[in-house]
């Protein structure tokens, strides 16, 4: 059934010639069932569906957004033929990047390239499955009448958007600083796309910690304060800080945790940039491994330098009411009393920690992912939106969970000086004092409300970094 409406419709109706006007006129008559000179989204999703053409969830309505210029709620056929003319435009230069041995056809081995230049790793095996969710008539290999056909109806106008989506990206704002950055193609950087995705990221990422905050002030307050002759409950947590400084209290700390957003990304993705022509062979293109080291040390970069403001941001969740005016009143003190030091109190455990963050998350992101595209790839090449939440969800959270202990002692560490009585000790006698004290458990303390702000800190930050990408004209 589907090669015949292949070879009716696409054949005949899409064939780009001459009478290409011709043919968006035969297919909007088609889709336009009701004939009043508008395709609405039921009547695109029917007619879609009765020539057997596969249509992901969602897709429709992206069609529509993008090519409704007037704002009616459907396409009339000059805003159809616009659409499908740029879009099959966009299409074909992908088409053409792709078969890069200029033969009129894209093979596995193109695709698995195509991956490695995007710096996402895949197997041969897995490259031939995802040819096949597009060869049609089985040759595994994939001409452009195939890819037209397959992606003219898809909200992404390339292979690559849709590979894209497995880069593991900083988009998930959980409120921990150490993952990889964000990697951009060289046209998104000669376009400015970057810096707008970055802007979308960073705004998500504030919007995100914002919503989180208080669970993320539980987390300090039971790291430093919680022990087995002091135990803290979540409830209690919460009544003792509402009871001392009253419910914005909770919120105490969020201001430096979010201002430092801007900086820290800007940071890490220069130095990225930069590691990464230092380690790689051919600028622009790494191999996972170069990938991982040139993340980790671009993340140690962008951490050494606003650490003081991570300092800053635990004395500040930690302060009782009255004890600082604001932040700059914070460092004053700070300075006047501690010294210039006190700023990068407890850095070595938290630059230790960058390694096994970023080394599990991307390990388990990979293995989750690559799990996907070999039971799935056979039917489609996009994973979708709750397979790449869930993956970048479970990946961070096992990230923290290996990298929690080094949070926790160098949170204690920035915040020895404001507990009374309390000794100046380094690292390794910390380490020592917690587990003779509180036993392996100890290290752990505190990880209840982490893990708890994970889901609605990544469900925030995703929401609002689709709302910015949109007001600030990323394409889908």
């Amino acid at each position: 059934m589907y090669q015949a409406v292949r070879k009716v419709f696409f054949s005949d109706a899409l064939c780009l010639s001459d009478s290409t006007a011709k043919s968006f006129e035969e297919l909007f008559a088609k889709l336009d069932t009701n004939k009043d000179g508008i395709v609405d989204v039921s009547e695109m999703k029917a007619g879609l569906s009765s020539m057997g053409i596969a249509i992901g969830k969602g897709t429709v309505q992206k069609i529509m957004t993008s090519g409704d210029s007037d704002g009616n709620a459907g396409l009339d056929l000059n805003e159809f033929s616009k659409y499908l003319r740029e879009h099959e435009k966009k299409l074909k230069l992908t088409f053409k990047s792709l078969d890069k041995n200029n033969d009129g056809c894209i093979d596995y081995k193109e695709i698995r390239q195509s991956l490695t230049d995007m710096g996402v790793d895949v197997t041969e095996e897995q490259a031939q499955k995802i040819l096949e969710s597009i060869d049609v008539d089985g040759t595994m290999t994939v001409d452009w009448s195939e890819w037209r056909e397959h992606f003219l109806f898809s909200a992404a106008s390339n292979l690559q958007e849709i590979l894209r989506y497995w880069k593991h990206s900083t988009v998930l704002d959980i409120g921990d600083s150490l993952t990889i950055p964000d990697e951009f193609t060289e046209e998104e950087k000669t376009t400015g796309v970057w810096w707008r995705q970055l802007a979308a990221g960073a705004v998500a990422g504030a919007v995100s910690r914002t919503g989180t905050a208080p669970l993320d002030r539980m987390k300090v307050f039971m790291q430093v304060h919680s022990s087995k002759t002091n135990k803290i409950s979540l409830a209690g947590g919460f009544k003792q800080m509402i009871k001392e400084g009253g419910v914005t209290s909770l919120w105490r700390g969020n201001g430096v945790n979010v201002l430092k957003i801007a900086p820290e990304t800007a940071i890490k993705f220069m130095a990225y940039e930069q590691y990464k022509k230092l380690l790689g062979q051919e600028s622009g293109k790494v191999k996972p491994h170069e990938r991982f080291m040139a993340g980790s040390l671009a993340g140690a970069t962008a951490q050494t330098a606003i650490y003081p403001m991570e300092v800053m941001k635990t004395r500040l969740t930690l302060g009782k009411t009255g004890q600082y005016k604001g932040m700059l009143d914070c460092a004053k003190k700070i300075l006047k009393k501690e010294g210039v030091k006190a700023f990068y109190k407890g850095y070595v455990p938290n630059i230790m920690g960058i390694i096994p963050y970023a080394g599990i998350d991307l390990a388990v992101y990979e293995s989750l992912k690559n799990a996907w595209l070999s039971k799935y790839a056979k039917d489609t090449a996009n994973p979708g939106i709750l397979v790449l939440l869930a993956c970048g969800t479970i990946s961070s959270t096992c990230g923290q969970l290996a990298s929690y202990p080094l949070a926790l002692i160098r949170t204690r560490m920035q915040a020895q000086a404001t507990l009374e009585g309390a000794e100046q000790v380094n690292m390794t006698k910390l380490v020592k004092k917690i587990l003779e004290k509180d036993g392996m458990f100890g290290l752990y303390r505190g990880i209840l409300p982490n893990f708890m702000k994970v889901i609605p800190a990544v469900s925030i930050s995703y929401v609002v970094y689709e709302y910015m990408r949109s007001g600030l004209g990323i394409s889908k």
